[in-house]
């Protein structure tokens, strides 16, 4: 199951079956199948708390995961600072809209196993991030 929840802010617009069928089919390319997925969408400070209290680190972000998934089944909370997704949209120029699915499906490629530390993984992330957005 795909939930949709919100934290201290409104929620945004999105078609949430579509995003949910969007988000099945990317985990089936990658031979995943999705159990309990939650996305929670905050703003900045809450995300400041979330990211101090539990990663340790003492700075914004667009997202943080939590990953609780066991073999093929994808399950795990995926916060998303609609604040920093505003902030980054203005920043590379985008619509706001394209940089949240942009982030939603980043959460959800992370629980897939990408990872994004080196040059060469955020590489292969923007690619698969790349695909799947043509997908929705």
């Amino acid at each position: 199951m795909i939930t949709y929840n919100t934290i201290n802010v409104a929620m945004p617009e999105l078609v949430e079956t579509e995003v949910s069928a969007w988000v099945r089919n990317t985990a089936a390319t990658y031979n995943k199948k999705v159990g309990d997925i939650n996305y929670i969408f905050v703003d900045d400070e809450t995300m400041l708390d979330i990211n101090r209290r539990f990663i340790g680190h003492d700075y914004y972000t667009d997202h943080i995961g939590f990953d609780y998934s066991k073999d093929d089944s994808l399950s795990g909370d995926i916060y998303i600072s609609l604040d920093t997704v505003k902030t980054n949209a203005e920043l590379y120029q985008v619509k706001p809209e394209e940089e949240l699915r942009r982030i939603i499906i980043h959460g959800l490629l992370h629980l897939c196993g990408f990872r994004d530390k080196t040059d060469e993984e955020r590489e292969l992330m923007q690619q698969a991030e790349d695909k799947a957005l043509k997908e929705l």
